[in-house]
């Protein structure tokens, strides 16, 4: 069975440093951190007091009130990021099969704070007897956001989540790109959300010492690669790339962003939060990438790599792009876009994804911010090119993105430029 080639034909974002493609794509580029301190609840007495929120976002310019007051935060960003990336893609919604056209929307957590609300809304009212939100469930469900898009839309083909924590949005694409390729459906409407900036949120990533402390200075806290970097950053957000059939995409005139080439995935298989010391399955998720490609080392140009700013998980990434890439790894541009964004937990997939996609089109490199020179951690390698506070020009023949999480599960995919 030949596959089918896949295509990117549209394009939607919600992020801390923008609430376009276009307006994050500017932001990053010109090195923007999206940090500042907490603004969605009183977090002074938490040990962080700061992340990358969605800022300035009116979600009744793309979502009627009445429905938004059903979802959660998390599917209403999911939502804003699809109809930009349905508008984007130009799709005549009158004239499409949609029995052909499918959602697979990634989230980490879900409804978190709908069930923090819930939770607090229960305690008050718990002498009287249970009383709940009618929408409570629905609300919370991680797999709601794929729904509603579908709902909204009409779309009959394949639809559903995927939950594997930050890895979550790129194994959505990953499944999106494999229906696709195998026949079946002509277009998937694709990406990942995550609002988890809440007391359950924050405290808990607290509990477990992942989150940066540097609440005097928030926007150089994520400094992924420096040997002073002290945990992530809790981000929010979406993303959603539209993926598409080539010759459906041609036959309707539609505009290619890049095409999609291979995907990787992989386990640790070796701790619940920790990544393997050794990379080993950081290294085996790129090495199945580029052999679902059919591509070696020396094609790709750039790897967003997951760099949240971890003392333990940046070292490990870096030892496994060395492993895998060899002399080519001093070839590559490598950077870190959390470093503005913050980590966006299950959406940070389809972000990222999409910033490679505008890399690839643009040839550009959006850099990893908040380096100093005299802050080198000495297990890393700094003759790779990290492309440290300052976006770098280059021609972006392939990029790959690689994402990891929690539970060992990891994931990448790879775009290259589109040549009929």
């Amino acid at each position: 069975m030949e596959l089918k080639r896949v295509v990117v034909t549209g394009l939607g974002a919600v992020t801390p440093v923008g609430n376009t493609p276009e307006e994050t794509w500017n932001n990053l580029l010109n090195g923007v951190s999206g940090a500042a301190p907490i603004t969605s609840f009183d977090a002074s007495k938490f040990k962080t007091q700061f992340a990358c929120e969605v800022k300035n976002l009116n979600v009744n310019d793309f979502i009627d009130r009445k429905e938004a007051r059903k979802m959660d935060r998390y599917a209403q960003l999911a939502m804003v990021s699809a109809v930009q990336a349905v508008n984007d893609s130009g799709m005549d919604m009158e004239t499409e099969d949609k029995n052909r056209i499918g959602v697979v929307f990634g989230v980490g957590i879900g409804g978190i704070k709908t069930f923090e609300d819930e939770v607090k809304y229960y305690a008050l009212h718990e002498e009287n007897g249970p009383k709940f939100n009618p929408f409570f469930i629905p609300k919370m469900i991680a797999d709601i956001a794929a729904g509603q898009i579908s709902i909204r839309y009409g779309f009959h083909g394949p639809n559903y989540t995927t939950t594997s924590a930050c890895a979550s949005s790129t194994n959505a694409l990953a499944d999106a790109f494999n229906l696709i390729r195998l026949g079946k459906a002509n277009a998937i409407v694709a990406g990942g959300a995550e609002a988890a900036i809440c007391a359950c949120g924050v405290g808990g990533f607290n509990a477990m010492h992942a989150l940066s402390t540097r609440n005097d200075e928030p926007q150089k806290a994520s400094r992924p690669f420096s040997a002073s970097r002290d945990g992530f950053v809790m981000g929010e957000g979406a993303g959603c790339l539209i993926l598409e059939e080539l010759e459906h995409a041609k036959a309707r005139g539609a505009k290619i962003y890049a095409e999609m080439v291979g995907e990787g995935e992989s386990a640790d298989a070796y701790h619940i939060t920790a990544s393997h010391p050794e990379g080993l399955g950081a290294r085996l998720v790129m090495e199945n990438a580029l052999n679902d490609a059919g591509m070696k080392p020396e094609d790709i140009d750039y790897i967003n790599v997951h760099g949240t700013s971890t003392p333990v998980g940046d070292i490990s990434e870096v030892k496994a792009i060395q492993d895998v890439f060899g002399d080519a790894a001093y070839k590559l541009n490598i950077s870190s876009t959390k470093s503005m964004t913050g980590h966006l937990l299950g959406a940070a997939g389809a972000v990222e994804a999409l910033i490679s996609v505008l890399s690839v089109k643009n040839d550009i490199i959006p850099p990893t911010i908040n380096h100093e020179e005299d802050d080198k951690d000495e297990k890393i390698d700094y003759n790779l090119n990290f492309t440290f506070n300052k976006a770098q020009k280059r021609t972006v023949r392939a990029a790959l993105s690689n994402t990891f999480g929690f539970g060992g599960h990891n994931a990448c995919v790879i775009f290259k430029k589109y040549d009929d």
